[in-house]
């Protein structure tokens, strides 16, 4: 088993109104792949809307969408700090989403969250997304927790 720090994340930023959530999803789990160490992104995506009242009216079709991740970064060999892997996720994050979908206003915000958090707050409907062809160990480790 490899030496590895599994951090809880929460991602949330805004998007296009036409993006596609999974395909959003596997962006972020690709990004693991652009770290400078060997990582492992699984979680859940799913839209984070404002919800419509009753006698309100819907989004327009050009507002931006809202769109979250709950799910964990495995992150393999020793020395890393939760701080300096969220650190590296969130550049990383907020490099992919600017260049998929240009300036959204403002970077995603990337958090790390207690375990828990992951556990009780995913939606039920939240599309599952992973890193492809990780290390299995990763996989394995990270697993666990989803």
């Amino acid at each position: 088993m490899l030496d590895s720090l599994i951090v809880p994340l929460f991602v949330t930023t805004d998007l296009p109104p036409e993006a596609d959530l999974a395909e959003f999803g596997s962006l972020l789990a690709e990004t693991a792949r652009t770290l400078g160490f060997d990582a492992f992104l699984a979680g859940k995506v799913f839209w984070l809307d404002r919800p419509i009242l009753p006698r309100q009216r819907p989004a327009a079709d050009i507002e931006l969408r809202f769109a979250g991740m709950l799910g964990y970064l495995a992150a393999s060999g020793a020395g890393h700090t939760p701080a300096s892997v969220v650190a590296d996720v969130r550049a990383a994050i907020a490099a992919a989403v600017r260049s998929r979908y240009g300036d959204v206003g403002a970077p995603p915000a990337v958090f790390a969250i207690r375990d828990r958090d992951v556990r009780e707050r995913t939606p039920d409907d939240a599309l599952y997304v992973d890193t492809r062809d990780a290390t299995p160990d990763l996989i394995t480790a990270t697993r666990v927790y989803l």
